[in-house]
């Protein structure tokens, strides 16, 4: 269940972050940074939809995905926080963080090729 918990909040904040770029940012920055954050919303949602996806098989197979679950968690933290960050502060310290953060969102989808693999 805290998949899914966490999935309605993970997916909430990137409806939200989407619409501060539609309404707040837009004439507030640059294409190129209002690009940027577009792309840190949309994986940030996708990956709230994948957290939803581990909760509901989670609670129909009763399989751990705390792995996979985890490195996608923070991996949309780490990615997505990260260039919202950078929009917003102009804080270059957060550069190196994003690719980490994709690493790890990476890391998740091999980690349930791991866990499909025994299915």
């Amino acid at each position: 269940m805290r998949w899914i918990v966490l999935a309605a909040g993970s997916g909430s904040l990137a409806v939200a972050a989407g619409a501060f770029a539609a309404h707040g940012l837009r004439a507030q920055t640059s294409p190129e940074l209002l690009s940027a954050w577009n792309t840190a919303a949309h994986y940030h949602l996708l990956h709230s939809v994948v957290l939803l996806a581990l909760g509901l098989f989670t609670a129909s197979t009763q399989k751990s995905v705390a792995l996979s679950g985890s490195l996608f968690g923070l991996g949309i933290l780490l990615f997505s926080g990260s260039i919202y960050g950078l929009v917003l502060t102009q804080q270059s310290w957060l550069g190196p963080l994003t690719p980490i953060g994709g690493l790890l969102l990476v890391a998740g989808w091999l980690s349930l090729l791991w866990l499909g693999r025994g299915s």
